[in-house]
């Protein structure tokens, strides 16, 4: 049975049977009951397509997002990922993945929103001056950012708390005796890159520590740029005695850098990861920040931005979790 006929059956408008299968509050309760009763008996089920465009939605939701070669084998976002697929899943919604060059990332939004071809957005990676954020901002377009930016008008975001996670690393270090304490950054146009070099700054002098600042490199992002930032602190005189790693991407060639110079890891340079490397082919139990329940974090993105498409106002739905220091065969006494 289809809609028209549900209708003539219950002799009501199609209007009035739409409404009150898809909830509409200007039906009233009775009569919803009386539909929903009727659709029941005789096995109504609506068609999937004419309802989206009933209601005006896709019920797809959608990343668009600049591939790197290495985020393919990167369990971290695979992790989240599925917990967003899951997600979707269970609310009977999809998940599109588009992948796009750098280049052409700002106007693969622009198209996105302007042919309604998702009902909202996850934006990764966010930026310190994020324009993909201001410009969903200005357009009203529903989105959740994986990360913050600095933008006036509020927003929905999901994140880790930097701030706390580079304040263990650092405490950590300093507990062992560390002094010399180098930090590896991912490029510090990303958000995440500067508040934890910020936060790396700051925890240093809490603790009446030099930075020095040929200890302090960035731009490294992946296993390539992470062994070269390590040869190149590999060659400062003195050497860093520790090293804390902003990302786990370019913290496993941080660790093959060392091993590969024959520096025993732990005892003569001590080295703390941001992210978990467990899955990674280096062989050893590295001290890391870790960020809980990745999966659950994905799931959680799709509900917050489920929830904003529901009417929710953005600044209610600003989550921030709390990360946890791993402890490792990475990290030991300062030898001097």
């Amino acid at each position: 049975m289809n809609l028209k006929s549900l209708a003539i059956a219950l002799g009501m408008s199609k209007t009035t049977v739409s409404r009150a299968l898809n909830g509409y509050p200007e039906v009233n309760s009775r009569t919803r009951e009386i539909v929903l009763a009727a659709a029941k008996k005789v096995g109504y089920r609506p068609n999937p397509l004419a309802r989206s465009l009933a209601v005006g939605r896709t019920n797809v939701l959608g990343m668009i997002y600049p591939l790197l070669p290495s985020d393919l084998g990167d369990s971290v976002f695979l992790s989240v990922v599925n917990g967003m697929s899951d997600a979707v899943e269970a609310s009977k919604m999809s998940l599109i993945i588009a992948p796009v060059s750098p280049q052409n990332e700002q106007p693969s939004y622009e198209t996105m929103v302007r042919g309604r071809q998702v009902d909202g957005l996850v934006v990764g990676r966010t930026k310190v001056v994020d324009e993909r954020i201001a410009y969903l901002t200005k357009v009203g377009f529903p989105f959740v950012a994986n990360g913050r930016t600095r933008i006036d008008a509020p927003y929905a975001y999901f994140d880790y708390d930097n701030d706390t996670g580079i304040d263990l690393a650092v405490s950590f270090l300093a507990a062992h005796g560390h002094q010399r304490i180098a930090l590896l950054s991912a490029p510090l146009e990303l958000h995440f890159a500067y508040e934890r070099k910020e936060s790396f700054i700051r925890c240093m002098a809490q603790a009446g520590l030099p930075v020095d600042p040929h200890y302090l490199l960035d731009n490294t992002f992946d296993r390539r740029s992470g062994y070269q930032a390590m040869q190149q602190l590999l060659a400062c005189s003195p050497r860093p005695t520790a090293v804390i790693v902003d990302n786990h991407l370019s913290g496993v060639g941080v660790v093959r850098a060392l091993m590969d110079a024959g520096i025993e890891i732990g005892k003569e340079i001590s080295v703390i990861v941001w992210g978990n490397v467990e899955d990674t082919l280096i062989g050893i139990n590295v001290t890391t920040i870790d960020q809980p329940d990745l999966r659950r974090a994905g799931a959680k993105m799709v509900e917050m931005l489920q929830s904003l498409l529901a009417g929710t106002p953005p600044e209610r739905l600003q989550e921030i979790w709390q990360p946890v220091l791993l402890p490792g065969a990475t990290v030991g006494r300062c030898p001097e």
